[in-house]
């Protein structure tokens, strides 16, 4: 299993598992019951595991696995969010410390549950420490690779049904642990990275009884209405003091670290004597105090209304600026960084609408609003997946209406939208169209293959005929940075022709890989 998964395989299992519980984040969060009901946990998971995945990613390309793993850990230790994001932590990275010496799954599995039962400082039975548990005394010794994980997955599937009847809160409400459910998410993932067998969707149960109001429980103990967070300078001794004074002043403590750098998260009465305990055991930084009843008492750090979003290339960043957006590009093929689109909505207004602008980024930009929200902004991703949707958006975007108002019609005119673009097949492969091959230029409909041809501009005329078949009034065309000259005249020549009635709007994008993107309204 270690010397499987090397640096590459690392970087993939991150990606995939970020874009996993981005896909499951609102369903995980559905089942959160406890420790408290706040209803946060799969979008706290989520930013672990995305701050996790962006350490790895800032690594050089040769990078080896043992380098990859020490970023998988520490990226997940200082980008840590919540109880079941710091316990996620500890477990990542304890298999980083096996499985990056070349380690096999059971032994890392094995250390990671005894890390994060140490971790907490009161573990109960029905959560993900639970599930971790089970799995690694079940996880086969030997095999192959593939199967190993994937039978490690499966037997984590069972463990997870069985916390409904191990916690009186979970059984009450009718879930299993949404910690849980998200542990199983990513271990899923590194089946599927490990066995390149990839599931078509990632299962997480469904509450099986009517919500109830959730009453502090036995288990939940009395909590408090805050939870505190800090990263924490300290030796090891100052954090042994740390964790009982903590101890006494809240409950849902969990300390994971080492090499003098902790990750602190407690729910406390009273926030002050929580940071002072840190403050007598070392350095505290990065402290994050969230109210967990109400986030009616925090302001955003700027007021009004704005527009964020995400661009392709600088005549796009442009031509969205241009149109009074706050505009945070990206390079093809990646999405934009967490804290850069996190900040931008910030700094936008405290009422502010995400154009994402493609479906990769999606889940970053629903992970970028949860954040700013603990900034107290008021956010709404308009789920825009692609460009021209996002122009269609802004082109309807009125900061004097109400902002839910504001919020439908742009949603509506990105839906109402149908989105296109063209790009270069980098290999063979099979698609809904057929068999392509490298150089073949792709015409794709909301993401889906339609057209396989040698020349762009008919491969752009048949795409738009297609897309014009269910109507449309107005088509735009936004160029890409390597479109040859003379292909929208080409096309332009063709709708005039076959379709007078369209109206017809070129914008120059100049983005790398897509030589042209098109709407149709």
């Amino acid at each position: 299993m270690g010397d499987l998964l090397d640096a590459a395989a690392v970087r993939r299992w991150c990606r995939l598992a970020a874009e996993a519980l981005g896909r499951t984040r609102a369903e995980i969060d559905a089942l959160n019951v406890f420790p408290v009901p706040d209803g946060d946990t799969g979008t706290n998971l989520h930013l672990t595991v995305l701050a996790a995945s962006e350490a790895v990613d800032r690594l050089p390309g040769d990078a080896d696995a043992a380098a990859a793993w020490r970023a998988l850990a520490e990226g997940a230790l200082l980008g840590a969010r919540g109880n079941s994001g710091v316990i996620l932590s500890q477990i990542l990275r304890a298999m980083s410390e096996v499985l990056g010496g070349g380690g096999r799954l059971a032994e890392a599995l094995g250390h990671a549950s005894r890390l994060a039962d140490r971790a907490v400082a009161h573990p109960v039975e029905g959560t993900m420490l639970s599930v971790l548990r089970t799995v690694a005394g079940a996880c086969p010794d030997d095999g192959e690779p593939g199967a190993v994980a994937w039978a490690v997955a499966e037997r984590a599937r069972v463990a997870l049904r069985e916390t409904t009847g191990q916690l009186e809160v979970l059984a009450r409400n009718g879930v299993v642990d949404a910690g849980a459910a998200g542990l199983c998410v990513i271990l899923d993932a590194l089946a599927a990275v490990t066995s390149e067998e990839f599931p078509q969707r990632y299962e997480v149960p469904q509450r099986t009884v009517p919500e109830v109001a959730c009453e502090p429980s036995a288990e939940q103990g009395s909590g408090g209405g805050y939870e505190v967070m800090y990263l924490i300078d300290a030796d090891e001794d100052a954090v042994t003091t740390l964790r009982a004074d903590l101890d006494r002043l809240g409950d849902s403590l969990v300390v994971v670290g080492g090499e003098g750098l902790w990750n602190v998260h407690v729910h406390t009465d009273d926030a002050g004597p929580a940071i002072e305990a840190g403050v007598r055991a070392g350095r505290p930084h990065r402290i994050r105090v969230t109210y967990l009843q109400t986030a009616s008492g925090r302001h955003a750090r700027n007021t009004g209304r704005g527009v964020v979003t995400v661009t392709l290339g600088e005549g796009l960043t442009t031509l969205f600026e241009h149109h009074g957006a706050r505009a945070v590009r990206r390079e093809a093929g990646r999405p934009p960084s967490l804290d850069e689109l996190a900040g931008a909505i910030v700094l936008a207004g405290d009422e502010v609408a995400v154009l994402p602008n493609d479906r990769t980024v999606l889940a970053v930009a629903e992970a970028a609003a949860q954040r700013a929200r603990e900034d107290g902004v008021r956010v709404a991703v308009i789920p825009a997946r692609a460009s021209a949707q996002g122009l269609a958006a802004l082109a309807v975007h009125d900061p004097l209406r109400r902002f839910d108002d504001d919020v439908i019609a742009m949603t509506s005119a990105a839906g109402a939208t149908r989105s296109g673009h063209l790009e270069t097949a980098d290999g063979e492969a099979v698609t809904s169209a057929g068999i392509c091959r490298t150089g073949d230029t792709l015409g794709l409909i909301d993401g889906d293959v339609c057209v396989i041809g040698s020349d762009l501009a008919d491969v752009t005329v048949r795409i738009l005929m297609r897309m014009l078949s269910g109507g449309g009034e107005l088509v735009t065309l936004i160029t890409g940075a390597d479109l040859p000259a003379g292909v929208v005249g080409t096309v332009e020549e063709h709708l005039h022709e076959h379709r007078p009635d369209v109206e017809v709007m070129v914008y120059d994008g100049g983005q790398d890989r897509y030589p042209l993107l098109i709407g149709v309204e």
